[in-house]
């Protein structure tokens, strides 16, 4: 009678789309380590961008100082994809780690000898293959994220979720919601700034 009810309950379980969140839940934590993996590709690249600046613009003190900041409060947040506000300090912190790199790239457009840096110019072109990675391990990332969500709140595997305690995933979110939805408002009337002397 046991074998019966076990084998019942089985079938319920695989027909109630059991195995199913199972795959999906298993998807997302494959996406999720993605996406980790491509942040790493890029906090593990800073150093050397960092240092390879630092020999033609040493005196940009302040913003090698942000860039390395950045960095290490991302490298000290233990994120949790599963819960909304450790994933959205880990994204704020992604967010101050790009606008630090782009700060420092546009630096480095006020040195001609460091642009044509074969280590430099290496280094940017993996920064750059890495900000594409980021982009769609994210953009992945997310669409598992919905399938998941979508699927458990489906009846009737919405009430196997519950029995089982599987809920709705958090997601990320765009940066700078509202900014976004203004045009930038650019300037080309102001006067050209000339480039400060190369760093000796």
């Amino acid at each position: 009678m046991r074998i019966v009810l076990l084998l019942l309950l089985t079938m319920l379980l695989s027909g109630c789309g059991y195995n199913r969140i199972q795959q999906k839940d298993e998807a997302v934590k494959a996406g999720w380590s993605e996406v980790l993996n491509q942040y790493k590709r890029r906090a593990d690249l800073i150093p050397n961008l960092v240092s390879t600046v630092k020999g033609y613009a040493a005196h940009e003190a302040q913003v090698l100082t942000a860039v390395t900041e950045a960095r290490a409060k991302v490298s000290q947040i233990n994120v949790n994809a599963d819960d909304a506000a450790s994933l959205a300090s880990y994204q704020a912190a992604q967010g101050d780690l790009s606008q630090a790199l782009g700060r420092l790239l546009m630096v480095t457009e006020n040195y001609p000898d460091l642009k044509a840096d074969a280590s430099f110019l290496n280094l940017q072109t993996q920064l750059e293959g890495t900000e594409n990675r980021v982009t769609v391990a994210r953009g992945r990332y997310i669409t598992l994220v919905q399938d998941y969500n979508t699927y458990i709140r489906s009846f009737p595997q919405n009430l196997v979720a519950k029995i089982f305690g599987y809920k709705s995933k958090p997601n990320f979110t765009v940066e700078n919601e509202a900014q976004i939805q203004n045009a930038p408002n650019v300037d080309f009337s102001a006067p050209a700034a000339s480039p400060p002397a190369p760093a000796s």
